[in-house]
């Protein structure tokens, strides 16, 4: 599991998320789940700060150029993938001790796979034991998000760890169809 993290710069004088009123923000890019829609809902429901209001916007192009930026000292702060983070800590990108964390979300699945609730049983228990009896040893996803302690597939529930996605669908306005 994930959590959204806001980072900023270690020797930064912004303290906690209110700080960032008046400063520049610099997401990933306009279309993106994580790095944009997912932060800016959750800036508006948790801390009635909304976009291009109460904070300017600036975009990065990713995940790893928002968590460079910072590091580097060329944003103010920036919305990121702990995961991600932890990946470039573990490939020496950047130092652990450059950046701090103003704010860390509720965890975020991050790729779900499930089943339709009306599947055979037996099938959906097939569905079940091929993904947690797949073998990780020497495989290139195992390479990758070992890194971040994510190197296996874990259940999982809409009702609990969907609950931060809903409240930024609402946010959002997100409407499904039937």
């Amino acid at each position: 599991m994930r959590w959204r993290l806001i980072i900023v710069p270690a020797d930064s004088d912004i303290q906690k998320v209110e700080d960032l009123r008046g400063r520049t923000i610099a997401f990933t890019e306009p279309t993106s789940n994580s790095g944009y829609k997912a932060p800016v809902a959750l800036l508006a429901s948790q801390f009635n700060m909304v976009v291009d209001k109460d904070y300017k916007t600036v975009f990065s192009g990713g995940h790893d150029n928002s968590i460079l930026g910072v590091a580097n000292k060329d944003y103010e702060a920036a919305p990121i993938a702990n995961s991600v983070m932890k990946r470039m800590i573990a490939r020496d990108k950047i130092k652990a001790e450059q950046v701090r964390s103003i704010y860390r979300s509720q965890t975020f699945p991050t790729t779900g796979y499930g089943y339709v609730y009306n599947l055979d049983p037996k099938l959906a228990e097939k569905v079940r034991e091929a993904f947690f009896s797949f073998n990780w040893e020497g495989t290139s996803l195992q390479k990758e998000f070992s890194r971040s302690g994510e190197a296996q597939f874990i259940p999982i529930t809409y009702k609990e760890y969907w609950a931060v996605v809903r409240e930024i669908d609402k946010q959002m306005g997100v409407k499904y169809v039937p």
